[in-house]
């Protein structure tokens, strides 16, 4: 034990713990890659959390917050995350369900006690810090301060590397007078008295959100102040679904987008033209390019919101005016600002996910951060050679501008490519419900999906080589700005 150690903490010694993997975080990923990995491997996890519970950022959301995309793309490989269902009524009649926070919550709670803890082959750590020491894995309680140390006879998994950042746990990013409400956007459905004025600051799927709860409870669309410090790409909800031919035709337009492009803007106004993207103001060409996905009601509810500030981001809030970085808008008498402005998708360098140091979970594939993780999962179970697990999950980078959409998709290709020739990643992927190129067993010789794939075959090598010298090029209309 090292000198650091003698020096006053408090170590549990008698109550170390031996492990064969130490998964630090128990949001989405770490669930995801420690399911794939008991399930085709017979190891012991040590699973360490700040929260009390599985969940992650979940535990911390906006009351009225739902997953983006179909619950079944979501949560862990063994266990689907509701019923599959599609939804049999509203604006998206026909679309898979969205689970919304309270169900996740749950689940991932069920998954955590029942199925992880209840096997006897996962040790759960809640409202505990993971450090080391240069000699130590350590674990301390922030309840009792008790440090506990643990040996890792293989690896540690860092299931924390790509944690999103959220409005209630980080700060408004600009200074505000003391005189003038603000609110993190979780905050806002439990308001007990209704402002003259919502400032809504955000550019991101947060503060669409956040306009769209504000608008089906009856809010006048010119009672809102939308500050939109960049124009967003949105991903059209309806070419995201638990279908077979929906995906493959997806894929089919991004290549078929990328061939015929001349530039990166040229991409967008293809897919646009298809119904894959949208975009808020049709006469702006956006320059952010996080690409949540959105619903075609929730587009026209967006539009409906006149008072937009395109500005830049906010620098302060006075008790009169809004001051940013390209001018100054004034106040409303009487508003509420409703910070929606964490970045959410966070931007770390790009590294191997198997190195000298811990498993570090990242993307693989574009989009679907469950799959990406329990893939990691089952390589991890499946291959004993680091260099071969790299090879087989080279690590993806997250976009926030029209350039690294392109980028993520390119590499998403080549890696696609990759672990798709291994027959039995194949098949196991295609056994994945959160897989969403899944191809049920009874429809992989239908005629419909025969001729989709042959769709995409035709265009899937020249758009790959051109979305790749695409996503090389000069970008397109701004830098990247890693901010919502």
């Amino acid at each position: 034990m090292s000198a650091a150690l003698a020096t006053g903490e408090r170590i549990m010694a008698t109550g170390s713990l031996t492990t064969d993997y130490l998964v630090v975080g128990a949001g989405a990923m770490g669930m995801a890659f420690t399911d794939a990995l008991i399930d085709h491997a017979d190891v012991h996890v040590t699973l360490v959390d700040r929260r009390p519970t599985a969940g992650g950022h979940w535990l911390d959301a906006y009351p009225f917050v739902q997953l983006h995309q179909a619950s079944v793309f979501y949560g862990v490989g063994s266990t689907v995350l509701g019923d599959g269902t599609v939804q049999r009524t509203g604006p998206e009649q026909g679309f898979g369900e969205r689970a919304r926070r309270p169900e996740i919550a749950a689940y991932f709670d069920d998954i955590l006690w029942r199925r992880f803890v209840g096997s006897g082959r996962v040790t759960f750590l809640g409202t505990s810090e993971y450090r080391f020491d240069g000699e130590n894995h350590l674990v301390e309680s922030r309840v009792s301060g008790r440090i506990r140390p643990v040996t890792v006879r293989r690896k540690v998994v860092d299931a924390t590397y790509l944690s999103p950042t959220i409005p209630a746990t980080t700060p408004a990013p600009f200074a505000v007078a003391d005189e003038v409400p603000v609110i993190p956007v979780h905050e806002l459905a439990s308001l007990r008295e209704a402002p003259d004025h919502f400032v809504i600051v955000g550019a991101g799927k947060t503060a669409t959100d956040a306009i769209i709860w504000l608008l089906t409870r009856a809010v006048d669309p010119n009672r809102i102040l939308w500050v939109r410090p960049r124009e967003p790409w949105m991903l059209n909800r309806a070419v995201v679904q638990p279908d077979p031919l929906v995906a493959l035709q997806l894929a089919t337009d991004t290549m078929a987008a990328a061939t015929q492009a001349g530039t990166i803007d040229d991409v967008f106004a293809s897919l646009e033209d298809v119904g894959v993207m949208m975009r808020i103001d049709p006469t702006a060409f956006p320059t952010m390019a996080k690409a949540p996905t959105l619903g075609a009601w929730e587009l026209e509810h967006l539009r409906t919101i006149d008072r937009v500030v395109r500005l830049g981001h906010i620098e302060r809030i006075d008790q009169r005016e809004i001051v940013l970085q390209q001018g100054r808008v004034a106040l409303p008498p009487g508003a509420l600002v409703v910070h929606c402005a964490a970045s959410g998708l966070r931007y770390p360098p790009l590294v191997p996910i198997w190195g000298d140091g811990p498993i570090r979970l990242q993307t693989i594939r574009a989009g679907f951060p469950c799959f990406n993780a329990a893939l990691a999962g089952y390589v991890e179970a499946t291959r004993d050679d680091d260099r071969e697990r790299n090879r087989l999950c080279p690590p993806n980078r997250l976009s926030d501008t029209p350039r690294e959409w392109l980028h993520m998709q390119a590499r998403s290709a080549r890696a696609t490519r990759a672990f798709g020739a291994e027959p039995d990643i194949a098949a196991w992927a295609n056994d994945c419900a959160l897989n969403p190129a899944r191809i049920r067993p009874e429809l992989r010789d239908s005629a419909a999906v025969q001729a989709a794939h042959q769709r995409l075959s035709e265009v899937a090598q020249p758009g790959l080589a051109r979305l790749t010298e695409l996503a090389a090029s000069a970008t397109s209309a701004a830098g990247a700005d890693h901010t919502r």
